[in-house]
């Protein structure tokens, strides 16, 4: 066989078996499959390019009358109606009898899952086609939403509802540290979606997962679902200075405070105990779902390993106060949120882990940003940042080691 012109070609040739298969969910996760390659590439609006890649092969192969063309077309259009072109496909005089199965199923159930801190939820929506014969099995939608990197992490479609859900709850059941419940169908949609939208724009997808393969139909399907309520609470608005004040004099007047020895300290080490709060809320605000409270070993790491070395210049003080600050913080903030004890000391077993760690990146310095390796240098030069004339005259000096130009 002669090697496929044009990507229209490939796909068809990839679709070559379709109407050997038993049922239209396997049509569908064919489809979903074969779109999954260009929702991949795609360098922008992932869905906008599988949209507009299902209209130009729509229109491509609008003379194909072979049942495997005219079906993997009807599969196409179902999995995308809003493409160009999708609402005038019709079923092909050859074929399989699931056509009429495809795309016709109805919610059974909708439930939503994650661990105790925050950190992740798992949305899973069940569906069964209309006929379950032809149509297929009852089958699970389930989609993972990040909240600390704030994308819907990865999608997953499995074919067997009951043992996935079943699954599903003997792991919440055997883990203190997860919950499970029935979710809100327009919830549910609303969460995915709106997450699922950060991940379409994307430069670079995750690596795991069937995110690609498994995209379209899951968008297919949570369009099935109620759409979300106009009322949807709007996200907190950030903490005002005086609310930021108060919340620190709170915490410092807690037994978690007292515990680290944070109420004791004064003097010269006033200004890193304050100055290392105000990492903490200022990481915490960095969130679109922003909670000074939301704390926990993943969080714990981002802030410690990586955002403060990028954000903040911490002098020997500042360096040897944070990991304190933020143990009596994160203990503060589980009590206040009723995790359990052993939430609570798992994540400050991990802030204590993470110490040499941290000690060793503020020691190299080995990721902090541009600016901030650039204002580091300043300070250890002795240059004081709110002196202007200073400030230049070091700049001119280091204008090669700063990457400028002489003007």
């Amino acid at each position: 066989m002669a090697t496929p012109q044009t990507p229209y070609d490939a796909v068809l040739h990839a679709a070559r078996e379709v109407t050997k298969l038993d049922c239209a969910l396997d049509a569908e996760m064919l489809g979903t499959a074969l779109l999954g390659s260009v929702y991949a590439i795609a360098e922008e609006d992932r869905t906008a390019a599988v949209r507009d890649f299902v209209g130009g092969f729509l229109a491509a192969t609008a003379r194909r009358r072979s049942a495997a063309a005219t079906t993997i077309r009807h599969v196409f259009a179902t999995l995308v109606p809003d493409a160009t072109g999708a609402a005038k496909v019709k079923r092909g005089a050859h074929a399989p009898s699931w056509c009429d199965q495809l795309g016709k199923v109805r919610l059974t159930g909708s439930y939503a899952y994650g661990d105790v801190y925050g950190d992740q939820t798992s949305y899973l929506a069940t569906f069964a086609y209309d006929d379950g014969e032809s149509g297929g099995p009852e089958h699970a939608v389930v989609a993972l939403v990040d909240h600390n990197i704030g994308i819907t992490k990865d999608v997953f479609v499995g074919g067997q509802a009951a043992q996935v859900l079943d699954q599903v709850r003997q792991m919440c059941a055997g883990d203190e540290l997860t919950w499970f419940r029935e979710e809100d169908p327009a919830r549910l949609r609303d969460a995915v979606h709106r997450h699922l939208q950060v991940t379409d724009s994307l430069g670079d997808l995750p690596g795991e997962g069937s995110l690609s393969t498994d995209r379209t139909l899951v968008g297919a399907r949570l369009a099935l679902l109620p759409p979300p309520r106009p009322t949807r609470v709007p996200a907190p608005a950030p903490l005002t200075p005086a609310e930021r004040s108060d919340l620190v004099r709170i915490f410092l007047s807690s037994r978690e405070a007292t515990r680290f020895d944070l109420d004791k300290v004064d003097g010269p080490d006033l200004a890193s105990l304050h100055f290392c709060l105000s990492l903490v809320l200022d990481h915490s605000a960095s969130y679109t779902e922003a909670d000074p409270m939301r704390w926990s070993p993943a969080v714990a790491g981002l802030f410690l390993l990586d955002w403060v070395h990028r954000r903040a210049v911490l002098d020997m003080d500042d360096a040897a106060m944070l990991p304190r600050v933020l143990r009596g913080w994160a203990a503060y903030a589980a009590r206040q949120r009723g995790l359990s004890g052993v939430a609570a000391e798992r994540t400050d077993d991990a802030i204590e882990e993470m110490v040499p760690e941290f000690v060793r990146l503020y020691t190299t310095g080995e990721r902090r940003s541009p600016a901030t390796a650039a204002v580091a240098q300043l300070m250890a030069d002795g240059v004081d940042p709110d002196d202007p004339e200073a400030l230049d005259a070091w700049i001119e000096a280091n204008r090669q080691r700063l990457g400028e130009d002489p003007a």
